[in-house]
Formats: C-alpha cells, sequence, structure tokens
C-alpha cells in the first residue's frame, strides 16, 4: 500500500416476472451456441476396465454439460442455467454475466486500486497488497437489475428458467471488507457517497452511498475458492451485497470519495426505472424478494402422479425465513378462490434459499 497527501414470503410461486435479452448492439456479434458434443462410449461395466489417469483440471462428467446461453458477444447478457443446479452455490464458470464492453483481461502484477478524494490518505493498493488486509468469506446473490423482464413482457410455454431468472448467481465470495481500506484513507465527514469505477473498455461507474459501503461491501478477489475469473471481474471487482449487480463493479480500479452522487453515464442513461409522465426514479439499488421454480420445468414431460417441486428464493432485504408452494391456485394458502384452478394433490416443500446481504432502506 503507497500513501499520498425476518422476511417471510409467502405465496404462491410461479414463473418469476422476466429477464433481459442481449442488447440490440451487441445482437451481430453474438454466435450461436456450439452444438452438444457427441456422448463418449464408456464401458457396461467400469470395474472391468482400468479408468483415467490424473489430469491437471477435473472436468465435468461429458454427461453433464451445463452452459450459459447466449454466448459471442462483447456487449449484453449470458443467462446461467438455473435449471442445471443443486443446492444454492452457483458453480463458477456458468455464473451469468453481463457486459458492457466485453470482457477485460489485466495483468494482476500491474493492477492498483485508486482510493482518493474526500480522504485524509490518498491511497493506492496492488493485489498483493490488498491480499494483506485481514479478509472474509461471506456467501451472496448477485442479480442483475433487469432480470425477469423476458417473462413478464414476451412469455411463452418454452421459457426455461434460464432465461426467465438466469440473470442470478449465487456465489461464496472473498474479500477485504470495503470499511477497512475507508478507515485505512481516513473518512472526511463530507464524504457521503463513493464514485466507483471499473477498468474495462465501458468504464462503468456507479455512485455507492457511505452507509452502504460502510455496511457489507466487499473488495473481492475470489470466488468459490479460486481467484476471480476475467468474466467476473477478475483480479479484483467490488460486491454490494443484496443491491443490482451493476453496482458490483468488475475490475475495480478507483474509488472517490465525494459529497453527493456522481450522475455518471451509467446511472442516467441506464439502470433507470422509467416513471409515468416523463420521469425517472435513480438509486433504487435494493433487489427486492423473488423466487422461481426450476423443477418441474420446460422441456420436462409430466405424467399423472407425485412430483417434488424444487426452486430458488433470495431477497435483498433481510432473509428468507419460509417459502410456501401452492398447486390450487393459492387457495390453500388463502391467497384467492380456487374455482378455476385445477384439482391437484397439494404438497408443500420448501425452497432452496439464496444468502442475502442485509441493506439499508435506499437513500
Amino acid at each position: 500500500m503507497s500513501g499520498g497527501p425476518q422476511t417471510s414470503r409467502r405465496g404462491l410461486l410461479g414463473l418469476a416476472a422476466g429477464v433481459v435479452g442481449a442488447v440490440a448492439a451487441g445482437r451481430a456479434a453474438i454466435a450461436e451456441d456450439p452444438p452438444p458434443a457427441a456422448l463418449p462410449a464408456v464401458p457396461e461395466d467400469a470395474t472391468r476396465v482400468l479408468g483415467g489417469g490424473v489430469t491437471p483440471r477435473s472436468d465435468r462428467s461429458p454427461f453433464e454439460s451445463p452452459a450459459v446461453s447466449p454466448t459471442g458477444h462483447v456487449s449484453g447478457t449470458a443467462f446461467s442455467p438455473l435449471q442445471d443446479f443443486t443446492g444454492t452455490i452457483t458453480p463458477t464458470d456458468v455464473q451469468f454475466q453481463r457486459h458492457h464492453g466485453g470482457i477485460a483481461q489485466i495483468d494482476p502484477t500491474r493492477y492498483k486500486l485508486l482510493l482518493h478524494g474526500l480522504v485524509e490518505r490518498p491511497l493506492t493498493f496492488t493485489l498483493a497488497e490488498l491480499k494483506r488486509f485481514p479478509h472474509v468469506t461471506r456467501a451472496h446473490f448477485l442479480e442483475c437489475a433487469g432480470n425477469g423482464r423476458k417473462a413478464y413482457r414476451e412469455p411463452t410455454p418454452e421459457l426455461t428458467p434460464q432465461f426467465i431468472d438466469g440473470q442470478l448467481s449465487n456465489v461464496e465470495w472473498t474479500g477485504v471488507p470495503l470499511g477497512q481500506l475507508l478507515a485505512e484513507a481516513g473518512l472526511k465527514p463530507a464524504a457521503r457517497w463513493l464514485l466507483v469505477e471499473g477498468g474495462d473498455a465501458s468504464v462503468l461507474m456507479r455512485s455507492l452511498p457511505i452507509e452502504k459501503a460502510l455496511d457489507d461491501c466487499l473488495i473481492a478477489f475470489a470466488s468459490n475458492g479460486e481467484a476471480l475469473r476475467p468474466a467476473h471481474g477478475y483480479p479484483v471487482r467490488l460486491v454490494v451485497p443484496g443491491w443490482e449487480a451493476n453496482i458490483s463493479i468488475k475490475w475495480l480500479r478507483r474509488i472517490e470519495a465525494v459529497e453527493s452522487p456522481a450522475m455518471a453515464k451509467d446511472e442516467t442513461v441506464r439502470y433507470t426505472d422509467a416513471l409515468p409522465g416523463d420521469l425517472a426514479r435513480q438509486f433504487s439499488f435494493v433487489m427486492d424478494t423473488k423466487s422461481i421454480i426450476t423443477s418441474p420445468s420446460h422441456p420436462m414431460q409430466l405424467t399423472p402422479g407425485m412430483w417434488t417441486i424444487s426452486g430458488l428464493a433470495w431477497t435483498g432485504r433481510g432473509r428468507i425465513t419460509k417459502v410456501e408452494v401452492s398447486t390450487d391456485g393459492g387457495a390453500s394458502l388463502g391467497l384467492r378462490p380456487s374455482s378455476s384452478a385445477p384439482s391437484l394433490p397439494r404438497r408443500r416443500r420448501g425452497l432452496c434459499c439464496l444468502g442475502a446481504g442485509t441493506a439499508p432502506p435506499p437513500p
């Protein structure tokens, strides 16, 4: 380091409200996903054949092939295959991606993070210096602000969980609490916001309230037990638990303490909520409670009988404590009459609950 001067959810679970597709500007560059590879021949009895040798990295079974989709573009979204997961942690290589200027490639030996502005001691950190700070490991979900849009605007029976709510990943992050770095620099009383900036071609910038920065934000350099991958911000990114994922800046290179929101391009042109009367709401930040049934889902074919219902529920406010499932249109939960609901046996099962950080209400 170098110095210078109890939320609960009760209700009928169905498909969530939609998903963001790749932006129009990036569609021309989107390549078709490759066809699945042919399955290898395997012995009828593996006990009679010597197995393969150890490789530098273990691969998935060729019979398991989850993948993000679509691929090949530099601006837009690659959706995570929620229906292919077990448990609550998203495998690193199939976490959702949202890029504005492609995937940045950064040399970790030349990486630096600048912390300046309304601080007593402007500081610059190398990757090695960040790793010398006491660090923590916590699980938090990241969700795109537009997750759920496609199923809300263009619902079809063929939508899979991947394209309904696949702009969502739950990850075990390791890093330094942002508050530790701010304490090291010494915040001045006038500092009420941070401007955080990424080091990719789009130079994504967002304004972050000091209260949230001091609460639970992380300067992360690892996820799921390994160094961040380039698609997720290698070598260092910001993690802002429970808030829209675009503020969790990847390839983080600069933090500036300021008096008020910066009104940067990415929080004026983008990431605002349109309202009637030519108005827009800014800094909505917190991701509210949502859920999705991941099984059964398209293209599964169901036959009469008992089927296990499983899925995910998550929230940026507090924690999920209970999930209830209805098969009678909500009547058994006291939500509404079931005169038009199909007659099905009732079965309840708690859904997997993604970890969520506690977030204060937006300023």
